[in-house]
């Protein structure tokens, strides 16, 4: 695992250095163009034993349950439909999302090509998650409830589950202060891959809007059977 590891960040260091420039110069495309790595990616039979094994680059960052962290630098992944995972890995490969710091680790140099792409989202999905995730203050959840069902059930769902089929990612349980980030981000056009359809939606949202609905978003809980049976669980993939 940590040969693996060593071998991404060596590749990192490099291509960090040069994306900057590319991202820069990098075409805009259609939110959910069709074809391409994402479509391939879809398509092919995963592997569960090789996405462990190419997991084990992503742990460095995001854990080895899959739970990211609570200051928001980098989300929980666990449990994330498989669909919307793919798409944003392959968003990132082809520079149509800004993510210098992960760009390198999800390069085929790094990870794999397509079928690594199937493997390891397919993996992802299958870690139970986080029970504990990063919530917001708390001080505005009815204005945030409001606003959530007035502008954000039609596509993540009342309970914040999203739809596969559609790329809507699941929200529940994600930390506060990257989903917080993220909604500013897309509010502000800083989000190169984001729905342009929610860019709409939230574009005259305060800054008290933004913070008071996600705040109640990150208070949505996912199903008992998805979560691990405690915050202390640890993957035994690792062991």
């Amino acid at each position: 695992m940590q040969k693996r590891i060593m071998q991404a960040f060596s590749l990192a260091v490099g291509l960090a250095l040069a994306a900057g420039a590319a991202w820069a110069e990098a075409p805009s495309t259609a939110w959910n163009e069709a074809g391409g790595e994402k479509d391939e990616a879809m398509l092919l039979t995963p592997d569960l034993e090789n996405g462990l094994d190419v997991y084990e680059v992503c742990a460095a960052c995001h854990l080895t349950e899959g739970w990211g962290t609570e200051e928001g630098t980098f989300p929980q992944l666990a449990g994330q439909h498989r669909n919307v995972l793919i798409k944003q890995l392959a968003d990132i490969r082809a520079m149509n999302r800004d993510n210098p710091t992960m760009y390198p680790f999800a390069l085929p140099e790094a990870i794999g090509d397509a079928q690594a792409l199937a493997d390891v989202t397919a993996y992802i999905e299958t870690l139970p998650m986080n029970p504990a995730n990063g919530v917001g203050p708390g001080d505005k959840l009815e204005h945030g409830k409001k606003l959530y069902q007035d502008n954000c059930v039609e596509c993540h769902g009342e309970n914040g589950r999203g739809d596969a089929e559609k790329f809507y990612p699941r929200i529940e349980g994600q930390h506060y202060n990257y989903m917080l980030r993220q909604f500013q981000w897309i509010r502000d056009g800083k989000r190169r891959n984001a729905n342009p359809d929610m860019v709409k939606q939230i574009k005259a949202f305060s800054d008290d809007d933004m913070i008071a609905v996600i705040d109640y978003a990150s208070r949505l809980k996912p199903p008992k059977e998805d979560l691990a049976p405690s915050k202390d669980w640890l993957n035994p993939d690792f062991d």
